[in-house]
């Protein structure tokens, strides 16, 4: 999946009313990409439960998976703005990045969101 830079925000154009550059459509792309796989799916369901944040052990317990494939799922979700990952000391907690969720889901339908 290629990289795209998550320090700059999802094209807030929805879909539908107009036709998207290549540079847009590229990062709706990779967000949905991120998305198109239910363990990823059910980790962002997880996230976005909680109210806090939530380190990679506790996440991947809940999931059934080993932490290394917890973390390499997360990295993606992470890649792709969709986890924020702010460090605490040692410690790095994850938490939804509800900026782009509601952005991507504003991208696809500004109906959506109301």
């Amino acid at each position: 999946m290629p990289t795209i830079d998550v320090s700059a925000p999802i094209c807030r154009t929805p879909v539908a009313a107009a036709p998207v550059d290549d540079r847009a459509a590229l990062g709706v792309t990779l967000r949905l990409k991120a998305l198109a796989d239910p363990v990823r799916v059910k980790l962002m369901s997880l996230l976005a439960q909680r109210d806090g944040s939530v380190n990679t052990r506790d996440l991947a317990a809940a999931v059934g998976l080993a932490e290394s494939t917890a973390s390499h799922r997360l990295g993606q979700l992470r890649n792709s703005g969709l986890v924020e990952s702010p460090r605490q000391g040692r410690s790095v907690q994850l938490a939804a990045g509800r900026d782009a969720l509601s952005a991507l889901c504003f991208v696809l339908d500004p109906e959506c969101c109301r």
